[in-house]
C-alpha cells in the first residue's frame, strides 16, 4: 500500500485522537448484515512491471478491433493536437477551483470564454462555469426547475439517455420529485399526442433530448411551446454537443414561448477524449431571469480600480461558498480543465469548421445507413431525421454498436450505431460487409437438407406405389 503509507503506529494514534480503541469500534455503527466479512473476489496484486505489461496487452487488443461505431453519450471525434499542447502547461494542468479567484485571471478568462461559447451554441442568455458531467447536469437542471416552479412532477421522454434518467431517479427518490415517462412515436421521436394528454398544470417541466438516444432530432421548439402553454418549464438535454453546430439552438426562436428555459448536457464532444468514460464536462445554460437558481458558478467581466478589464466570480451558489441549505448544488467538483479543452477546441475549429464537422457526421451516417439498407437484411427502425446515430433491427449477430435490449427490450434485437467524422469510407464499407455476412440466410445448408428430405419422400412414395401395384397384380 505504498500510496497509503500509514503504519500501525499511525493508525493507533489516529484512533486515539477520536476516542476509538480499534478499527472494529470505529465501524460499530454499521449494521452487521451489510458488513463484508470476507476478502474481495479480486486477483492477486501485480508488481508494477506486470501491471504495465497487462495494460499494454489490453491496449493492443483495443487498437486491433477497428472502429466500434459506438456513441450512446460518448463520442469519438477528431481532437486537434493544439489542445494537448496547451492544457499540458503547468498553469492550466493543475487548475482547480480558484479559491482566490481574482488572482487566477487566466483560469477565469478561460472559464468565461467557455460560458460564452455555450451560451452562443444553445441560444441561451447565460451559461455556468461547467458541471461534473452531463448526467448529473440533467439532475441539477431538474432540481433547478423544481426550485423555480415550486412543483414536483416532471415529464421525461423515454428517448432521453437511459443512464441520465437513472441519475435523475436517484436524485428524485428522496426529494419528493415524481417522474413520469413520455413514450416515443413510431418515428423515434416524442409522441406529441401522448405528451399533450399527460401534461397538466401540476407539471414542473418537460425534459427532452435532441438528438435523442435513438439519434433522431426532436421538435424541441414545439415541445417548449406546448410546455409553456400548460405552465411548465422546458428542459432540453444534449448528449452529442457537436450537433449544436448545425441544429437550430433550443433557446433561439422568434417566439418567446418556443424557447427552452434550460439547456443542459455533456460537452465531451468538444475536444475531450472518451477516456473509457471520463472525466468529462457538463454544461448548463438558462434564461437570465433564472440566473439565481442556476447551479455552479458564474464568471463575469468587470473592471479593477485602474479601469482595466478584470474577471471575477460573479456568482457562486455552491455549498463550498455559501450556507449548505442555501446552495443550489452540492457537487463541488470543478471541471475547468475539461472546460478548457472544450474552449480551445471551439476556438480552433470556429463556427464554419464546426458546421463542416457536423456535415461530415450527417453525410457519413447517412451513407452507412443507406449501405446497410441496400446491402443487408437488417432494418432501420426509425424514420425521423437523424444526426450521426441510428437504430438497427438486426437479423442474427452484430459486433458493432450498442445493444438496446437492456434499455428498450420492446425493440427486440436492436443496436444503436454511431458514425462520426473519424470513420473512413473503407471502415464503413468493412462494417457493412460484416453485417451483410451475418445477415445472409443460410441457403446452402438449408436448401440441401430440404432437397434431400424431398428426394427421400419421393423415393419412398415411388417404392410404396410399386409395392401396391405388384400386390394388386398378384
Amino acid at each position: 500500500m505504498r500510496y497509503i503509507p500509514n503504519s500501525e503506529t499511525d493508525r493507533k494514534q489516529m484512533l486515539a485522537e477520536i476516542g476509538a480503541d480499534s478499527i472494529e469500534r470505529l465501524f460499530s455503527d454499521i449494521p452487521e448484515n451489510v458488513r463484508l466479512r470476507r476478502l474481495l473476489n479480486l486477483p492477486k496484486a501485480l508488481t508494477e512491471p506486470e501491471l504495465l505489461d497487462y495494460f499494454h496487452a489490453r491496449a493492443a487488443e483495443v487498437s486491433g478491433r477497428g472502429t466500434p461505431f459506438i456513441g450512446a453519450g460518448i463520442y469519438r471525434h477528431h481532437i486537434p493536437i493544439i489542445i494537448d499542447a496547451l492544457i499540458s502547461r503547468s498553469e492550466f494542468y493543475t487548475a482547480y477551483t480558484p479559491y482566490q479567484a481574482e488572482i487566477a485571471q487566466g483560469t477565469l478568462q478561460a472559464i468565461f470564454e467557455f460560458q460564452t461559447y455555450i451560451a452562443q451554441l444553445t441560444g441561451m442568455d447565460v451559461a455556468n462555469a461547467s458541471l461534473y458531467d452531463g448526467s448529473t447536469g440533467l439532475a441539477e437542471a431538474v432540481l433547478m426547475a423544481q426550485r423555480i416552479s415550486k412543483k414536483h412532477k416532471f415529464l421525461i421522454a423515454r428517448t432521453v439517455h437511459p443512464e441520465y434518467r437513472a441519475v435523475v431517479d436517484t436524485y428524485a427518490k428522496n426529494l419528493g420529485i415524481h417522474v413520469e415517462l413520455i413514450e416515443y412515436a413510431p418515428d423515434g421521436r416524442v409522441d406529441m399526442d401522448r405528451l399533450e394528454r399527460q401534461i397538466g398544470q401540476d407539471v414542473a417541466a418537460v425534459v427532452v433530448q435532441s438528438p435523442n438516444f435513438f439519434g433522431t432530432i426532436e421538435h424541441t421548439h414545439d415541445i417548449s411551446e406546448l410546455a409553456h402553454s400548460r405552465g411548465a418549464l422546458s428542459i432540453v438535454n444534449v448528449c452529442e454537443a457537436i450537433a449544436l453546430g448545425i441544429l437550430k439552438p433550443p433557446g433561439e426562436d422568434a417566439s418567446e414561448h418556443r424557447r427552452a428555459d434550460i439547456v443542459v448536457g455533456e460537452a465531451q464532444s468538444f475536444g475531450v477524449p472518451p477516456s473509457f468514460g471520463g472525466p468529462h464536462v457538463g454544461f448548463l445554460a438558462t434564461r437570465e431571469r433564472y440566473i439565481r437558481q442556476m447551479p455552479g458558478r458564474l464568471v463575469g467581466l468587470g473592471r479593477d480600480y485602474s479601469g482595466r478589464p478584470a474577471f471575477v466570480l460573479t456568482l457562486s451558489t455552491r455549498e463550498q461558498h455559501i450556507r449548505r441549505e442555501k446552495a443550489t448544488s452540492n457537487i463541488c467538483t470543478n471541471q475547468s480543465l475539461c472546460a478548457l479543452m472544450a474552449t480551445i477546441y471551439l476556438a480552433t475549429v470556429g463556427p464554419k469548421g464546426l458546421r463542416e464537422i457536423c456535415e461530415h457526421n450527417i453525410l457519413k451516417a447517412d451513407y452507412a445507413a443507406n449501405e446497410i439498407r441496400n446491402r443487408t437484411r437488417h432494418r432501420l427502425i426509425f424514420s425521423a431525421p437523424r444526426f450521426n446515430e441510428f437504430v438497427l433491427k438486426v437479423q442474427g449477430q452484430c459486433s458493432f454498436g450498442l445493444s438496446l435490449s437492456r434499455f428498450y427490450p420492446e425493440l427486440g434485437n436492436a443496436f444503436l450505431l454511431c458514425v462520426t467524422e473519424t470513420a473512413r469510407r473503407h471502415e464503413i464499407d468493412a462494417m457493412v460487409q460484416r453485417l451483410a455476412i451475418t445477415s445472409a440466410p443460410r441457403l446452402t445448408c438449408r436448401s440441401t437438407s430440404v432437397l434431400c428430405l424431398k428426394k427421400a419422400r419421393l423415393v419412398a412414395a415411388r417404392s410404396i406405389c410399386r409395392h401396391w401395384t405388384f400386390q394388386r397384380n398378384l
